[in-house]
């Protein structure tokens, strides 16, 4: 299936009619097929900014670990957070990686949950324990295993597969 990218007008080519404005759409199958220049937002360990409804109705943004496979987000989370809750009950996600050095240099997916797998699934859930050492490794330059499990507690984690709807992309590093 393919996924839809909106490529805005953007600062970093000069004031032009439009600025702010999609400029171009292209259709890409996978992450893979993304310019470079977004590539490096989702290969980089940039902080994204995930988005799902609350509870009370409104969008709760939390800063989280980025990971996909093919053309899906991969989000870890342990389960008795009440993000795993929300997402349940309205699966349609938003995530936004901006360029750490460079704020408008950005790109904003658009994904819905379409699968999760219990880590405690005893044909699937090492594949939850695997990836989320591959995204703690990714992110703090430590080899596996994951270091922040709660040791209070028994923490098991779910991985939610998200294909991508859209994707919007902005700016330049």
């Amino acid at each position: 299936m393919a996924i839809t990218v909106s490529n805005f007008l953007h600062v970093g080519d000069g004031l032009q009619p439009g600025q702010f404005s999609v400029g171009s759409h292209s259709d890409i199958n996978a992450f893979d097929g993304l310019d470079p220049i977004y590539q490096q937002l989702i290969d980089e360990p940039v902080a994204a900014c995930f988005a799902v409804l609350g509870s009370d109705g409104r969008p709760n943004l939390t800063p989280m670990w980025f990971d996909y496979e093919g053309s899906n987000v991969l989000i870890n989370v342990a389960t008795h957070r009440k993000k795993v809750e929300w997402i349940r009950a309205n699966p349609k996600l938003t995530i936004l990686l901006m360029n750490p050095a460079n704020m408008y240099h950005w790109m904003s997916i658009k994904c819905t949950v379409a699968r999760e797998i219990l880590e405690d699934d005893p044909k699937e859930g090492a594949r939850v324990t695997a990836q989320v050492d591959k995204v703690w490794t990714k992110y703090t330059k430590e080899p596996p295993p994951y270091g922040l499990r709660d040791p209070e507690i028994n923490e098991r984690r779910v991985l939610f597969e998200c294909p991508v709807d859209k994707i919007a992309t902005f700016g330049k590093p």
